[in-house]
């Protein structure tokens, strides 16, 4: 071209950028700048827009000096492009500082900012600054409240679910496919009632692949394997094709439900729609053989896959834990240890447990010790404490786990102390089981599990009327324990 301005490079960089040519972009907007070429506030957007792909924060701190330099920071477009890359780099704090000192805040802004806390799991936060945002007169969009829900992941998010959705009631977004199907996702995750489930996939107008997909995880989340896998046959049944998403919630399923025949079939039509080389789906059968007690099987899938991460080798682990193959969670590990793969919280969580129950107090004291010598790895929380407390106990050593809680570099929360004293029930040690039922008693006093356990230890070393004064204590403070009932 004999003449390029600005909306020239802008054009180009942008298509480097959604065809993820980044580095392609970033030397674009290098040139240009040496060029001499006036820089627009979409040129600068598109350079922040690299950095996030690139996951380079220390380059977009430069452009954000280059957008003081040039003016540009208060601009809203730059400022909704600044929110956004602090926020996908992790730096929530940046973002907010950004925003606050924008003149200006457009609904982009706003939602930026909610989507900013959302993304790292700042929910509270995000609920704050999205009713700031409708006090300004500022109407979110669908993807925001998509963001918002995104995040509602566990049972104590379920009212701040609650609240999202008489919002987007509010707002007309309730015929809203995309939004309905992240509030079906975000409701089995939050462990609603099934009846609140129900009532909004009833209110789903078009059942395409993403809303039977969304049906269907969240029947697997809430555990009620039964619909979820009848909801694939009637998703078959209409014609709908199925993805690696529908083949991921079916297999975990049929996992729960231990249906192994079912498993096996689906796995079958796997192969049969060519979705046999998709990690979500191989490690969705790696968990579903692991827990029907087909470790072979499992071994077989996990060991075909051409590339592994850290939820491939914790089904695995898992399965062979659930199952009592201590030693065979022990040697998988030492495999995992010298794969590029980095073992996460949960994947120590496995292992520790399985050498306490396997009996391996020397193994897992040495993955213990990894854990807290290895700067790489996230530092042990309370329930890793936990777990090599009840290695201790198990073992018998009583006075050691004792001694351990007391040097723990964190408070230990009830269950530590539950833990031994369930150790104190089996090996008999009355000194320390009452003094751990003191402290559970000061954290808990209305759980009847310390005031259980602590009779029970009284009554194995022949204690009756001390017992006996405990349980007394238990129905005084009203700590009724939930009779036991069958399944059979």
């Amino acid at each position: 071209m004999p003449e390029r301005n600005d909306v020239t490079w802008n054009t180009l960089i942008s298509a480097y950028l959604d065809g993820h040519y980044t580095e392609y972009a970033i030397n674009l907007f290098i040139e240009m700048q040496s060029l001499g070429v006036l820089l627009s506030p979409f040129s600068l957007s598109g350079a922040l827009v690299a950095c996030v792909q690139l996951e380079e924060d220390a380059l977009g701190e430069q452009v954000h000096c280059l957008s003081l330099k040039l003016g540009l920071d208060c601009d809203v477009v730059v400022g909704t492009g600044l929110i956004d890359m602090y926020a996908k780099c992790g730096d929530v704090v940046a973002s907010r500082r950004v925003f606050d000192q924008l003149r200006n805040k457009s609904v982009m802004c706003w939602s930026s900012m909610v989507s900013a806390y959302s993304r790292n799991d700042c929910l509270d936060e995000a609920m704050v600054m999205l009713r700031g945002m409708l006090r300004e007169s500022n109407r979110p969009f669908n993807l925001t409240y998509n963001n918002l829900l995104s995040s509602c992941c566990c049972p104590v998010d379920l009212p701040i679910c609650n609240e999202i959705h008489s919002l987007i009631i509010k707002e007309g977004f309730e015929s809203d496919t995309y939004v309905v199907v992240t509030l079906l996702i975000a409701y089995s995750e939050c462990f609603c009632s099934i009846e609140d489930f129900y009532k909004v996939c009833f209110s789903l107008t078009e059942w395409d692949q993403v809303a039977w997909n969304a049906v269907i995880a969240g029947f697997s989340n809430l555990g009620i394997g039964d619909e979820a896998v009848k909801c694939f046959s009637r998703m078959r049944e209409a014609g709908i094709s199925v993805d690696y998403f529908t083949f991921s919630s079916v297999i975990t399923s049929l996992g729960t439900m231990l249906a192994i025949e079912e498993g096996t079939q689906i796995h079958g039509l796997i192969f049969k729609t060519g979705n046999d080389l998709n990690i979500y789906v191989l490690n969705s059968l790696v968990s579903m053989y692991a827990r029907c007690d087909r470790i072979e099987e499992a071994k077989k899938v996990f060991f075909s896959m051409q590339k592994h991460d850290v939820i491939s080798w914790n089904g695995l682990l898992s399965g062979c834990a659930y199952h009592g193959y201590t030693r065979e969670v022990v040697e998988i590990f030492e495999k995992m240890r010298r794969s590029v793969v980095k073992p996460n919280p949960t994947t120590f969580l496995i292992v520790l447990s399985a050498c306490s129950h396997g009996g391996l107090l020397d193994d897992g004291l040495r993955y213990f010790d990894l854990m807290v010598k290895d700067e790489s790895l996230t530092r042990p929380k309370l329930e890793h404490y936990a777990c090599v407390v009840d290695l201790y106990g198990r073992a018998g050593y009583l006075d050691i786990a004792d001694s351990f809680i007391n040097s723990m570099p964190i408070d230990p929360g009830p269950y530590v102390f539950k833990t031994l004293l369930s150790a104190c029930q089996i090996h008999g040690n009355r000194e320390i089981a009452e003094r751990c039922a003191r402290k559970l008693l000061e954290l808990c006093p209305t759980d009847p599990a310390s005031y259980v356990l602590l009779a029970n230890v009284l009554s194995t070393e022949g204690n009756w009327h001390d017992a006996a004064e405990i349980r007394k204590v238990m129905m005084e403070k009203g700590a009724t324990k939930q009779p036991g009932c069958s399944w059979i």
